[in-house]
């Protein structure tokens, strides 16, 4: 009969489990609060105490650590293993389901001890999980409740395959990896950083075909950006750079949103009643460079998109989920990679950068509070310093155009009319050049637009150009010494300025 020890903090899912097992015939095992639940819940369980004949000590600091407990797990289907259970009466466990002591959640309780810190630091668990993992080949580790009903199910199919038990074991190892971590770090009362990534596949090559690349996951089993790839040829490091620097921007919009980049430049980014519509406005703002780009949607792609997309050669596809019907017109493009994201979060909510023998981390920029549309000088924070106030038209616009220049590389310089952007400049050392950039690639387009620029105005330059192109309105952060200067331009020209507040470089 097959056995199962069950030690956790967080019994989301337990009982259910639990169940599960009992009705396939399972005997199970549990320590204190986990035993005390299971018999509330009517299931039959042994507690650990009971089974090891010896008590829980120290108020229960010292649980689980007994022979009788890793030996069963760690125990190899020998003879001679099997032996030395049988001669102390013990026998060989199955399974482990185990999660650890809330150590993170504590220390980031404001005020917590360190006494109340140092108590919440797992031993029996991480044992518990360590010793699991190491015998996989015998034993189950589910060491995280959201895999509870997979897990069962192979066990009701009639057993647990060998691949799953070493997926379930790297997991677990990186658990308490990243929980030692923590630990460690809380410790020694500084901010060290330790990261644990999982190759997720080997690139054919890097940015060229002369440098070598691997792609790496946080999460042990992820797929690229942490989607799935649903057709095409594999992904490339460029491809993917492209496909994160679309997705990261998209998603900060909340109505549907396309966005198409080519090497890490946007092309075009559109929001709109319907993502077909958006993706027309995206693609007009630049057709010329959007060729051989990849395209992120914020919402599932559909039929009527695929259709818009016409002869048009894409590389790649990011979006959460593709309709049937979508997938049905996309697959005669052989050579089109489509990634399906599970949704449309950005994670972690940090950023790291390689440097010569280190790295650089900082938090994703998420973008400043949207004001609020109306009459009167402050709007959300952001402030009116011309005297011409922006139309209700042109703060929407300007909104739009200040999320959008934040994906941009600086200095960036957005025009855009209504939701639509339809000149974009950026990457090039002073921000005059990237308005010229801006104005030339919109054309015509430029007339009524308004512009977003992701730092100040260090010369009143760069508000001539846009006036001279036809720009009505601008947005900026200020802060410059010249702000006044730039003030005067914008005034001499009848357009409208707002200053954020907040700077958005991208480097």
């Amino acid at each position: 009969m097959p056995k199962a020890i069950l030690s956790v903090h967080d019994k989301t899912g337990l009982v259910e489990f639990a169940s599960g097992l009992a009705s396939l015939g399972w005997t199970l095992l549990a320590s204190g609060g986990t035993a005390r639940l299971l018999h509330e819940n009517g299931l039959d369980v042994t507690e650990v105490a009971e089974y090891t004949q010896s008590p829980e000590i120290l108020g229960g600091r010292v649980k689980t650590l007994h022979p009788a407990i890793h030996g069963g797990l760690l125990a190899r289907p020998t003879g001679e293993d099997r032996a030395q259970l049988l001669a102390h009466s013990w026998d060989y466990i199955d399974l482990a389901a185990v999660n650890l002591y809330p150590f993170e959640a504590t220390i980031a309780r404001p005020g917590v001890t360190f006494a109340e810190a140092i108590e919440n630091i797992d031993i029996g668990g991480v044992t518990l999980i360590r010793a699991a993992a190491k015998n996989h080949e015998r034993v189950t580790l589910v060491c995280d409740p959201a895999d509870y009903a997979s897990v069962l199910a192979e066990i009701q199919g009639g057993a647990i395959s060998p691949e799953t038990r070493k997926a379930l074991a790297i997991k677990g190892f990186a658990s308490t990896a990243h929980y030692d971590s923590l630990i460690s770090t809380y410790l020694a009362g500084a901010e060290a950083l330790s990261l644990n990534l999982y190759p997720v596949q080997k690139l054919r090559y890097g940015e060229n075909p002369h440098q070598s690349a691997t792609l790496y996951a946080y999460t042990p089993g992820d797929g690229p950006l942490g989607g799935k790839v649903l057709q095409g040829k594999e992904l490339s490091y460029n491809n993917l750079l492209d496909l994160d620097a679309a997705w990261r921007a998209v998603v900060a919009f909340d109505g549907p949103a396309i966005c198409i980049v080519k090497h890490l430049s946007p092309c075009g980014i559109a929001a709109a009643g319907d993502l077909a519509e958006a993706y027309r406005a995206a693609f007009a703002c630049d057709p010329l460079s959007a060729f051989g780009g990849v395209i992120a949607s914020n919402r599932p792609f559909d039929a009527e998109t695929a259709a818009a997309l016409g002869d048009h050669f894409v590389e790649c596809i990011i979006a959460p989920g593709f309709t049937t019907e979508a997938r049905d017109a996309l697959s005669t493009r052989k050579n089109l990679r489509l990634v399906a994201m599970p949704d449309t979060k950005i994670s972690p909510t940090y950023e790291l950068r390689s440097v010569n023998r280190g790295l650089l981390k900082q938090g994703v920029d998420f973008g400043d509070p949207a004001p609020t549309s109306g009459e009167g000088a402050e709007q959300g924070g952001w402030k009116v310093v011309s005297r011409r106030q922006p139309t209700v038209e042109e703060w929407d616009s300007l909104r739009f155009a200040m999320k959008t220049c934040q994906h941009v590389k600086s200095n960036a310089i957005v025009f855009v009319q209504g939701t639509a952007t339809v000149g974009i400049g950026g990457g090039q050392p002073n921000r005059v050049d990237c308005v010229r950039m801006a104005a030339a690639r919109a054309g015509e387009k430029s007339h009524g637009a308004v512009m977003a620029s992701d730092a100040f105005f260090p010369f009143p330059d760069s508000v001539e150009a846009a006036a001279q192109a036809g720009v009505t309105a601008i947005v900026h952060p200020g802060g410059s010494l010249r702000d006044g200067e730039a003030v005067e331009m914008a005034d001499r020209h009848g357009m409208a300025m707002v200053v954020s507040g907040v700077r958005h470089f991208r480097h």
